[in-house]
C-alpha cells in the first residue's frame, strides 16, 4: 500500500513497481484513504506513507497505521527530512524511510528490505545525519575547547597544546576534561 497525495507521483509508483518489480500495488490520497483500506482489507505486507500529506501529523499519522498494520512494516515517503525528524520517524517504530530522490529499482529493494523485517535508511540520509550530529556537537564547545579538539585530532598531547595555544597545561587539561563531558 503506498499513500501519497500527489497522483503523478502515485500512478508512476504503482505502475513501476507492479510492471517492472513484480509487486501488487495498492495506493491510497490520504492518510484517512489509507486507513480505510488497511480496515477493508486487512494488514498489508508493506506500507509507504508520504510524511507530509494531509492527516499526517508529523508522525501521529505513522503511529497510528504502525498500530493498524499489525506488525507488518510501515515505511515513510519523504523529500529530505531533518535529523531530528529522522529520529522521530525511527523512533515511531517507522520500518524504514524512503526518498523521494530515490531510484525506481532502489524504491523496490527498499520494499523488499522492509518486508524482510529489516530497517531501511538510504546512505545518503545516514551521512547526512552523522554531519549534521556532528556540527550540533561541535557548536555545543566553546571556540577555545573547538580549537583543542582540533589539535587532539591531529594528535598532539596536552603538552604540545598548551605550547601552541601558550597555555598553561592544566588549563589544557581542563578544556580536555569539558569536551569529553560535552561530548560523552
Amino acid at each position: 500500500l503506498i499513500a501519497d497525495d500527489h497522483r503523478m507521483i502515485l500512478d508512476m509508483l504503482a505502475l513501476f513497481l507492479s510492471t517492472s518489480a513484480g509487486l501488487q500495488v495498492t495506493v491510497a490520497n490520504d492518510l484517512d484513504d489509507a486507513v480505510l483500506q488497511v480496515q477493508q482489507s486487512g494488514p498489508y505486507d508493506v506500507v509507504l506513507l508520504d510524511l507530509n500529506m494531509p492527516g499526517m501529523n508529523g508522525v501521529q499519522g505513522l503511529r497510528r497505521m504502525v498500530r493498524l498494520n499489525q506488525g507488518h512494516p510501515v515505511g515513510i515517503l519523504t523529500s529530505s527530512p531533518t535529523a531530528r525528524m529522522t529520529d522521530e520517524i525511527l523512533n515511531s517504530a517507522a520500518a524504514g524511510i524512503v526518498l523521494k530522490t530515490t531510484p525506481f529499482r532502489s524504491l523496490a529493494n527498499a520494499i523488499r528490505f522492509m518486508h524482510a523485517g529489516e530497517r531501511y535508511l538510504p546512505m545518503d540520509l545516514m551521512r547526512r545525519s552523522s554531519e549534521q550530529l556532528r556540527e550540533a556537537r561541535k557548536s555545543e564547545l566553546s571556540e577555545r575547547e573547538n580549537k583543542v579538539l582540533e589539535y587532539l585530532v591531529g594528535g598532539q598531547t596536552n603538552k604540545a597544546i598548551a605550547v601552541e595555544m601558550q597555555l598553561a597545561e592544566p588549563t589544557v587539561k581542563m578544556h580536555v576534561t569539558a569536551i569529553c563531558r560535552k561530548l560523552g
